[in-house]
């Protein structure tokens, strides 16, 4: 059972600094926030997305997940592919390749009909920080670690994140 929710940060967390989040102050279950940023997704210096009303999924342990509206993707470079899978906070999410991949890997997901608490992320993407250049006011995001996790790592939170070595007892 996950016994980090969020409440009380463990000892092996790192200490944010003025400016910064820890991972290990977010809730579990998680919650959906309003972002202020201007979040950017590019692939091979073409923008596929730019949006000023991306939402955050915080949760115990994860990075942000950015959630960016589908009015502010190119959809033209997408094309939807047979994988999913199902989030127990979410619901069943679809994901998307680009248009021009043959090989189909998956760079984004959404949910269409997410569960009540995360109604809000209806018709929203996220994307894969190692996969496509996704950037948060600039500043371009690192992947969370582990080839599932799609977790958008900035200088703004502090770790250690689920996905790095050693982590696979959370």
């Amino acid at each position: 059972m996950w016994e980090h929710t969020g409440e009380k940060r463990p000892a092996f967390a790192e200490e944010p600094s003025a400016g910064q989040e820890s991972v290990w102050d977010y809730p579990r279950p998680p919650i959906l926030v309003i972002s202020d940023a201007r979040v950017e997704v590019r692939h091979a210096s073409v923008p596929i997305a730019t949006s000023l009303s991306a939402l955050r999924v915080l949760e115990t342990a994860s990075p942000p997940t950015y959630y960016l509206p589908e009015n502010d993707i190119d959809w033209r470079q997408l094309v939807k592919i047979s994988q999913s899978s199902f989030c127990e906070w979410k619901g069943e999410a679809s994901y998307y390749a680009l248009a021009s991949d043959p090989q189909q890997v998956p760079i984004a997901w959404l949910y269409a009909n997410p569960s009540n608490s995360f109604a809000a992320i209806h018709r929203h993407a996220s994307f894969y920080p190692g996969r496509v250049e996704c950037r948060v006011n600039s500043e371009v995001v690192r992947p969370q670690p582990g080839k599932f996790y799609g977790g958008w790592i900035t200088d703004r939170v502090r770790g250690p994140f689920k996905g790095e070595p050693g982590t696979g007892h959370w």
